[in-house]
């Protein structure tokens, strides 16, 4: 009997970590030598990954990836670094989790909720519906709002 999403995702009681959402900020970050948080943003994934950890994004934020890579890199480095993602999709490093239309519903409930919060994007809502069905709680992200929504999000690094 094949688990439910929410089930496979629990974390093990044996000695791989729980489940690691990456946010836009941590794919633009992985992928900008330049940046500060660069090099231990690096060593937390591959630290995550060589003890068997999954990485969990969404199709919402891998589309801001993509647009935003795009917009500011050579287009060959920027098809370079997404074949790299799409890849570790393919063979089971990353787990793409679809925005569905319940998905949706519930992020678009969290807008009504957090009125006093404009500011967040409805993606980030949209990634917070999914790690709270999924019941992954650590982000790999500089983005603020996954902590002020007080939902028990902790961010990396």
């Amino acid at each position: 009997m094949e688990s439910s999403p929410k089930e496979s995702m629990r974390p093990s009681t044996g000695s791989s970590p729980s489940p690691l959402f990456v946010d836009t900020w941590g794919w633009l970050v992985l992928e900008d030598r330049r940046h500060p948080a660069h090099l231990p943003v690096v060593q937390l994934r591959r630290q995550h990954s060589d003890s068997g950890g999954l990485l969990v994004t969404t199709d919402y934020v891998l589309d801001e990836m993509v647009t935003r890579l795009f917009a500011r890199r050579p287009f060959t480095e920027a098809e370079a670094f997404c074949s790299q993602v799409f890849q570790a999709g393919k063979v089971g490093l990353l787990r793409i989790e679809p925005i569905t239309p319940e998905r949706f519903e519930k992020a678009y409930g969290l807008r009504l909720r957090y009125r006093d919060k404009p500011r967040i994007s409805f993606t980030d809502l949209t990634s917070f519906a999914v790690m709270r069905e999924l019941g992954v709680r650590r982000a790999l992200t500089g983005d603020a709002h996954f902590r002020q929504v007080h939902l028990g999000f902790q961010t990396l690094p």
